[in-house]
């Protein structure tokens, strides 16, 4: 058999759709249009079985649901070996399942269901967002601290809650465990603080010139949406869920509000926002007239957030630096 003839058969093989249910301890999977589905170790030797599994198939795409993190390493080496994969929310993939009549939930009927969906998203007519870019290392990285100094925020935050309320006995403890949250955030803030200058250089000067945009900001932002200054103001919005989505039925025109996206960069954006309005001239003035036309706080607040979000996705793209006469035309 000649090589063409090898292609020909290749390519006249059918497009498999892989869906990947992960947990801790181990991970099922199943293929579109197959009742069985097979599991294995959350480990290198499980990557190994489910490797096996995909040679000699022709693979359209993997949709493995978003598990804490527990997803990362299958993902990043799928992704290395050139496969397609695409990283879900786990509310959008049960939100499927249901709609396909999916109303159980065991690993393997959720590993068929995201197989389900793994083939109607690459059917998508706009395929933007959809699978899987790798991620460079010095990004990998730079996300993994960023999402570690989240973890200790939100243990000292812990913390400083039972404080309040504490016998005089356990306060000694709290504070023990106080001291030492505050020193890994320190030893943590400087070893983000040396990647970035290592790294991204040019970019974290270029948003941290930004009055109200701080180093926490930059970090967030730089780490869980490098795609700033390759796409549109709108996607932007919608990546970070900043963009106002509508709520009509027939003649009925509900509020619009914002949801979903990227819940560490919004997050980090608001808090940047609250400084921004006081002390950020353009910012502040845009807000103003916000509220002088009767808009709600949070809901100025918000539309400055977005507004921040399109001068930080402007700024990537140009690679140029604040500049307050420029940014303060786009309104």
């Amino acid at each position: 058999m000649t090589n063409t003839t090898r292609e020909a058969a290749a390519d006249a093989r059918p497009v498999d759709y892989i869906g990947i249910d992960m947990a801790k301890a181990r991970f099922e999977w199943g293929v579109h249009g197959v009742r069985s589905t097979h599991s294995a170790t959350n480990e290198p030797a499980g990557f190994e079985a489910l490797l096996a599994d995909l040679r000699g198939r022709r693979v359209g795409l993997i949709v493995i649901e978003a598990t804490g993190g527990l997803e990362h390493a299958l993902a990043s080496l799928l992704l290395q070996l050139g496969l397609p994969v695409a990283v879900v929310n786990p509310r959008a993939a049960r939100e499927f399942a249901r709609s396909m009549g999916h109303l159980a939930k065991t690993d393997a009927i959720d590993a068929l269901a995201l197989a389900h969906y793994a083939h109607t998203l690459a059917h998508k007519a706009n395929q933007a967002g959809v699978r899987l870019a790798p991620t460079p290392a010095h990004l990998d990285s730079l996300q993994v601290m960023v999402l570690r100094r989240k973890q200790l925020i939100d243990m000292r935050t812990a913390e400083l809650n039972r404080r309040g309320g504490a016998m005089r006995v356990l306060r000694e403890s709290i504070e023990a465990v106080i001291k030492t949250l505050n020193e890994q955030l320190d030893a943590l803030d400087k070893d983000i603080g040396t990647h970035l200058d290592e790294h991204f250089n040019e970019l974290d000067q270029h948003f941290e010139s930004i009055k109200g945009v701080g180093p926490n900001t930059c970090a967030a932002v730089i780490a869980f949406m490098p795609e700033l200054g390759q796409i549109s103001n709108a996607r932007a919005a919608k990546l970070a869920g900043l963009a106002p989505l509508n709520n009509d039925s027939g003649n009925s025109r509900g509020k619009r509000s914002i949801w979903g996206g990227r819940k560490l960069v919004r997050c980090a954006l608001y808090m940047a926002t609250l400084s921004a309005v006081r002390f950020n001239p353009v910012i502040k003035i845009f807000y103003e007239r916000l509220l002088a036309a009767g808009k709600p706080k949070k809901a100025a607040l918000t539309a400055c957030s977005h507004k921040l979000l399109r001068i930080l996705n402007a700024m990537a793209r140009t690679g140029q630096p604040w500049n307050q006469e420029l940014h303060g035309l786009t309104a």
